[in-house]
Formats: structure tokens, C-alpha cells, sequence
């Protein structure tokens, strides 16, 4: 089932989501779009439910030896989606605050925030690569990301400041920075643009830039 669903995914060559970085890793003069503004965009939504991450909740029941303690309760939704889900019984209703704090410890954590590849906020999953199915057809099936993910963010790394500490190499989860010489090099046909790699810098030599051949995520009416 899970090399059949991959596959099948891969097929459209459209990413169904995008990356959402955090956002005090981008560069400080980057001109943001509202649907970038991720914390201002949950302070606005008029409606938030958390609801536990299916992709992590079916690996510990399918694959009994498989554990880590990333968060289970972290799939995020907002708007009509969120109504749907509180008013099912998937999920429950959440204040903004309470939202912005899963999001920061999904941070700690080493989680990929990633939503609908659209404009408007309707969710934000907190992606590990050992369970989310996008992220394994990245990291296990080596497929490329553009068939799951949308990275409209890439990571640039000062190699002046690098330290060559391997934190962020340690750190990255699909693998795209490694050691060259005495600096870090990322990949960017990999890099997913997150951000999770200059949270762990100790000389904040990473930061957040729009890439140049970026794809804008889908304009979508607003519910």
C-alpha cells in the first residue's frame, strides 16, 4: 500500500502542498505575501482545530517496532475546514495562541510546517520524514520534491560565518546539506526551504531566501 499510494502521488508532477517556512528564519528585507505571514495568518482565522497527525498515528499502528516522540496532536486546520473537523468529532477547537505554541514546539522538534499549495490558509501539517507520506517519497523513495512539496524557500548559507559544526547538516531532514571543505553546501534540487537548519546555527550563518525560479502556490476562494 504505501510504495502503491507514493506512486500514485507522483504521477501529477504538481506538488499537492507547500513549505511553509518559519518565518524568523527568512531574510530581513524579504517582501512577504499575506499567505507567508504564518503567525499573522492564524491570528486572523476566524476558526482553529488541532486534530492528531494521521501519517504518525498510522505508522505506530502498521509498523509496531517503529517509534519516536515527535507530537501526535499537531495537524492544524482553520476556517471551514476547522468547523469540519471540530464539528466530526476529528478535532477540537483551539485559541490562535495555543496553535502558534504547536507550531513552535513542531519547531523543536525537527517538524516540516507544510499546507495546501494554495494561498489561502486551510491547514499546516507538521511533517516528520519517517511518517508524513509526501516527505517519505523524498526521503525513503528518493522521488523528487517538487512531486510532493512546493519549496518556495531555499537556505543559503554565509560560508564565512560557517563554523562546519554539523548542526545543520545533522539537523535538515531530507539530507541536503553536507560538508564541503570547511563550510556547509546546500543542495537546493533538495532543500525544502524550512528553516529547521538556522534554528540550529549557532553563528546564525543560514538564513531564508525567495527562490528565483519559485512556483507561487494556487489562488483559491476563501472559505
Amino acid at each position: 500500500f504505501d510504495t502503491t499510494y507514493i506512486y500514485e502521488l507522483a504521477k501529477f508532477n504538481v506538488p499537492g502542498f507547500k513549505v511553509i517556512p518559519i518565518e524568523e528564519t527568512i531574510e530581513n528585507d524579504t517582501v512577504l505575501l499575506p499567505y507567508q505571514k504564518i503567525k499573522e495568518s492564524i491570528k486572523n482565522a476566524r476558526v482553529i482545530s488541532v486534530a492528531e497527525c494521521i501519517c504518525r498515528k498510522e505508522a505506530r499502528l502498521v509498523q509496531s517496532a517503529h517509534k519516536n516522540d515527535h507530537p501526535i496532536e499537531s495537524c492544524l486546520s482553520f476556517g471551514a475546514a476547522a468547523e469540519y473537523y471540530i464539528e466530526n468529532g476529528i478535532g477540537r477547537e483551539i485559541t490562535a495562541d495555543e496553535a502558534i505554541k504547536i507550531l513552535e514546539e513542531a519547531d523543536e522538534a525537527g517538524l516540516v510546517h507544510a499546507g495546501a499549495n494554495k494561498t489561502h490558509l486551510s491547514n499546516i501539517c507538521n511533517c516528520c520524514p519517517c511518517c508524513c507520506g509526501l516527505m517519505r517519497g523524498i526521503t525513503h523513495f528518493g522521488l523528487d520534491k517538487h512531486k510532493f512539496m512546493n519549496a518556495i524557500f531555499e537556505s543559503i548559507i554565509d560560508k564565512d560565518l560557517c563554523i562546519a559544526c554539523n548542526a545543520c547538516v545533522d539537523r535538515c531532514p531530507v539530507g541536503a546539506i553536507s560538508m564541503e571543505e570547511d563550510f556547509a553546501v546546500v543542495d537546493r534540487n533538495k532543500c525544502l526551504g524550512c528553516g529547521l537548519c538556522h534554528r540550529s546555527c549557532p553563528e546564525e550563518a543560514i538564513i531564508l531566501q525567495l527562490r528565483e525560479d519559485r512556483m507561487e502556490p494556487f489562488s483559491r476562494l476563501k472559505i
